[in-house]
């Protein structure tokens, strides 16, 4: 199964995408992970591990906001025991490229021949 991950400094922009893809893709399992356990801006590996090993799917495209989330999500990456996909995309299009793509069927090869146009970092 295939999912999305949004991972970002701001909670609530995190949440906030969250909540609009649910709207849009409700059968895509889609977790986030933004700010840090006291409320301020910034990520950690341990809160990106938990949002990662909460979702159901096998499989996970990431998208993020700044390099710092991209450090951490390899990390993750390395021990995690789900493939993450991090990728390049601006992360609100991205996203919703990738959940919209996902609840259709899409395979990955199109999924990335879609967002690669998207690519910001």
């Amino acid at each position: 199964m295939r999912g999305i991950l949004i991972v970002s400094h701001s909670a609530k922009l995190a949440e906030g995408l969250h909540d609009l893809l649910q709207e849009i893709v409700s059968q895509v399992p889609i977790h986030y992970v933004g700010g840090l356990e006291t409320g301020e801006i910034g990520t950690t590996y341990d809160r990106i591990m938990e949002a990662a090993e909460a979702s159901p799917a096998d499989e996970l495209y990431v998208f993020y906001d700044l390099g710092s989330a991209k450090m951490n999500l390899e990390m993750v990456q390395e021990t995690l025991d789900k493939t993450l996909i991090l990728s390049p995309a601006a992360m609100v299009e991205g996203a919703f490229v990738a959940a919209t793509l996902i609840s259709a069927n899409a395979d990955n090869k199109a999924i990335e021949k879609q967002l690669k146009p998207l690519g910001i970092k």
